[in-house]
C-alpha cells in the first residue's frame, strides 16, 4: 500500500484505518472534488489567498537577502546562517510557485499534498530565526558601523519579519481543519514534526560550538536523545513527503503513536538531566552567569547552555502536544 492511499482526519479520536467518506474523495491534483458551486468558489478564493501569500513571501525574502548582501557589510557564521534561511526559503517558494503555475503537481517526484505546507512551515521557522538572530547580533549598540550600513540591516530585519508573517499566513491557510480529510503534513502532528526537527537543529548548533556534552555520561545521553529523536522525526517528514510510508512493515499509525510516547519520555529525561549537570554546583556546574558574559559581543558559553536547556524544554512540550494530537487522528483509506 502506498502512502498516497491514506488520508488523515484531524480533530477526532483515533479509530484506525476506515473507509473514506464518499463525499470527500481526493482528486489526483490533491484537491477535494465536490459538486457544490459554493464550495468550489470557496476553494478558488482560498487558493488565490495562498498564491498571494507565497508571492509576498517570495518578494520579502528576496529583499531581505539582497539588501543584506549588498550593503550590510557583514560576514561570519551567524550572517551566513541568516543568508541561508532567506535564500533557502526563497528558492523553495519559487519552486512551489513554478510547479503550481505550470500545473506540474502530478509530475513532481514528491507528494504535492505534503510538500508545499512542509516547505512553508520550515521557511517560517527559518525566517523567524533569522529575524531574531540578525538584529540580536548586528543591530546591537556595541557594534560599530556607519549609518548607511545600519539602515541596510534594519531593512533586512523588517523584510525578514514580513516574510515570517507571510509564511505563517500560508501555513494557516493550507493546514487541515478539524474533521477534514487531508495529507499528514497538513495536520497538527505533521506540522509539529517540522517544529521538532527545527528545534533540534538549533540545539545542535549551540551544543557543538563549543562541544558541551562530553564532560559526563549523562550529558552524552542528552545528546543521544537529541540525535535519535531528530533522525526519526526527520525520517517521518521525508517518508510523508516522498510517499514512502506504505513500505513500512508495520502500521504507520501505530508507529507514530509509539514514537511520540517514546520521544516524550526521552525528552523528559533530557529536560531534567541537562540543567542538573550544567547548573548544579554539585556536578561541577555553574549556577550563576559569569561576569565576562556581559562584556563580549557574541553569546557566551554559559548563555548557550541556558538556550539549550530552554530549547530542550520547548521540544519536550512540542512532543507532548504531538502525542496528544496524534491520538486524535483518524487514518482513512482512500
Amino acid at each position: 500500500m502506498q502512502s498516497s492511499s491514506l488520508g488523515y482526519v484531524s480533530g477526532k479520536s483515533f479509530a484506525g484505518p476506515v473507509k473514506a467518506p464518499e463525499r470527500r474523495q481526493t482528486a489526483p491534483s490533491g484537491f477535494p472534488e465536490i459538486e457544490s458551486p459554493d464550495y468550489s468558489l470557496h476553494q478558488s478564493e482560498e487558493t488565490s489567498r495562498v498564491m498571494w501569500a507565497r508571492l509576498a513571501a517570495l518578494l520579502f525574502t528576496c529583499v531581505a537577502f539582497s539588501v543584506a548582501a549588498h550593503g550590510a557589510g557583514l560576514r561570519g557564521g551567524m550572517f551566513d546562517w541568516c543568508m541561508f534561511c532567506w535564500v533557502f526559503s526563497f528558492i523553495g517558494t519559487l519552486l512551489v510557485l513554478i510547479v503550481e503555475l505550470l500545473n506540474l503537481q502530478t509530475r513532481a517526484p514528491v507528494s504535492w499534498t505534503n510538500f508545499p505546507i512542509t516547505m512553508a512551515c520550515y521557511a517560517s521557522l527559518f525566517c523567524l530565526s533569522a529575524s531574531i538572530i540578525f538584529p540580536l547580533y548586528f543591530l546591537r549598540s556595541n557594534y560599530s558601523y556607519g549609518a548607511e550600513m545600519r539602515d541596510y540591516r534594519i531593512v533586512s530585519t523588517v523584510f525578514s519579519c514580513l516574510a515570517t508573517v507571510a509564511y505563517l499566513v500560508e501555513v494557516s491557510l493550507t493546514r487541515a481543519r478539524p474533521g477534514e480529510v487531508a495529507a499528514y503534513m497538513s495536520t497538527v502532528p505533521g506540522l509539529l514534526k517540522v517544529c521538532e526537527t527545527f528545534v533540534a537543529s538549533v540545539i545542535f548548533v549551540f551544543i557543538s560550538n563549543p562541544v558541551s556534552y562530553d564532560q559526563h555520561a549523562a550529558l552524552k545521553w542528552c545528546m543521544a536523545v537529541y540525535c535519535i529523536c531528530f533522525i526519526i522525526s526527520a525520517g517521518i517528514v521525508v517518508m510523508c513527503v516522498g510517499e514512502c510510508t506504505g513500505f513500512l512493515p508495520f502500521p504507520f499509525a501505530r508507529f507514530l503513536s509509539a514514537y511520540a510516547l517514546l520521544a516524550v519520555g526521552m525528552y523528559l529525561s533530557a529536560t531534567i538531566i541537562w540543567p542538573v549537570f550544567k547548573f548544579d554546583n554539585r556536578h561541577n556546574g555553574h549556577s550563576r552567569r559569569p561576569d565576562q558574559c556581559s562584556q563580549g559581543q557574541d553569546i557566551c558559553n554559559w548563555d548557550k547552555l541556558v538556550i539549550i536547556a530552554v530549547l530542550t524544554g520547548m521540544n519536550f512540550l512540542i512532543y507532548v502536544a504531538d502525542l496528544v494530537y496524534s491520538a486524535r487522528l483518524v487514518f482513512v483509506r482512500a
